[in-house]
């Protein structure tokens, strides 16, 4: 077992330090607090952004959570054809660590769960209209107004009634998670302290914690067809309401059940590529019951979204409710013929996913202790029902609320 800020150590980037200075190439994980769009933006319009994921060296916190980084609109252009893009080119250069300001030179290297895509020097790319399935459609409906126009006049009012048009612009609002990539070392003046993590408390009683996390299962099973699926890596020690305050600040949404009219709107969502982000889930079972929350995190695209499963169970720790949760990020959408729907595949290594979720809770101020504990009965490799193969070290990362 580790305790408190060591156990977010295990969750943080890490690496070898020279003096006091961050490497060129490090990552940091930020989430923006400025709306950034090419549907507005001007070149030299101001971009800020708060660090989520703090950056952790040799067992010292450089760069903590809370710390600032700013930077501009280098260039931006918004689609105005169907065969143009819309771009978008963001540059940081000012970090701000405890109130100490300091020159940073940092692009954008990834946008979470976006559609868009990133080139080599930071440039964010737009979708074309006709790279969605909707597009496709519109250009099946013109090919086939060449020869009966009647005909596809009354399919293109069905499809318009059906489907929104793509969108091409480049939107991200506030809340927007960004990685970024320093392309040159950041100097430091002193090592900061470790920010949010220096808030958290011992757990009072850690056999007690140990005992509770190994009587818990860890397997949940899909409920049609009946397959093991996720491992159990989360466990929440809390209120409902205190776990439900703490998603929404982190910037999480409750997932629709399962109905004909979410099922509609996740077609609507793939067909035009955009979000939704109250998707609905497959419902996945725990000692054969199902979920009793459903939490998840996207952008702007149904395709990828980071999403979790929260099971109540017959325990209390510290007189508080006992939560086991199955989190898992969705990277990308395929079309199963076994199972005649649309199935997300999934990041192998659900350790990332149960790293983003302690990051993201323990930002918004309202864990008290985190521990991070062994399981020695728990496979560290498998699969789950769609087939996607599973990775972890087997360990539970327990959050403690205030």
């Amino acid at each position: 077992m580790l305790r408190g800020s060591a156990a977010v150590w295990l969750l943080v980037c890490g690496g070898a330090v020279a003096a006091i200075q961050v490497p060129t190439g490090t990552q940091l994980g930020v989430r923006l607090t400025t709306k950034v769009s090419t549907l507005t933006a001007k070149a030299k319009d101001p971009v800020e952004a708060v660090v989520v994921t703090p950056v952790v060296i040799d067992g010292q916190f450089l760069v903590p959570a809370g710390s600032k980084v700013r930077g501009i609109v280098e260039k931006t252009a918004n689609s105005t054809k169907p065969d143009e893009r819309s771009t978008l080119l963001l540059s940081f250069n000012e970090a701000e660590i405890e109130g100490a300001k300091y020159k940073v030179a940092a692009r954008v290297a990834a946008v979470d769960n976006a559609r868009e895509t990133i080139g080599d020097d930071g440039t964010i790319s737009g979708i074309l209209t006709g790279e969605t399935i909707s597009g496709r459609i519109d250009a099946g409906l013109s090919k086939l107004a060449e020869k009966a126009s009647g005909f596809a006049d009354v399919l293109a009012t069905v499809k318009k009634a059906v489907l929104t048009a793509p969108e091409s612009d480049i939107t991200y609002e506030a809340g927007t998670d960004l990685s970024l990539v320093l392309t040159a070392p950041l100097e430091l003046k002193k090592v900061p302290g470790p920010g949010p993590a220096a808030k958290l408390e011992p757990v009072s009683d850690e056999d007690a914690l140990y005992a509770l996390v190994n009587r818990q299962p860890f397997q949940t099973w899909a409920e049609s067809p009946s397959k093991p699926s996720d491992i159990t890596n989360i466990m929440l020690i809390g209120t409902k309401e205190a776990i439900t305050q703490a998603f929404h600040e982190a910037g999480w949404a409750i997932a629709a059940g399962l109905s004909t009219d979410s099922k509609f709107e996740t077609f609507r969502a793939i067909a035009s590529q955009r979000g939704y982000k109250e998707a609905p889930v497959s419902i996945l079972l725990l000692e054969q019951h199902p979920p009793e929350m459903v939490f998840e995190k996207l952008t702007n695209t149904f395709a990828q979204r980071h999403h979790l499963r929260v099971w109540s169970r017959p325990d209390t720790f510290e007189g508080k409710p006992v939560w086991v949760v199955a989190a898992t990020h969705d990277t990308g959408i395929d079309f199963s013929e076994q199972n005649r729907t649309f199935i997300h595949k999934i990041d192998s290594n659900i350790d990332r996913e149960r790293a983003k979720v302690v990051n993201d809770l323990l930002f918004t101020g309202r864990v008290r202790s985190i521990e991070l504990v062994e399981r020695p009965k728990v496979p560290t490799s498998g699969q789950n029902a769609t087939g996607d193969n599973l990775i972890t070290d087997a360990k539970m990362a327990v959050l403690i609320f205030q």
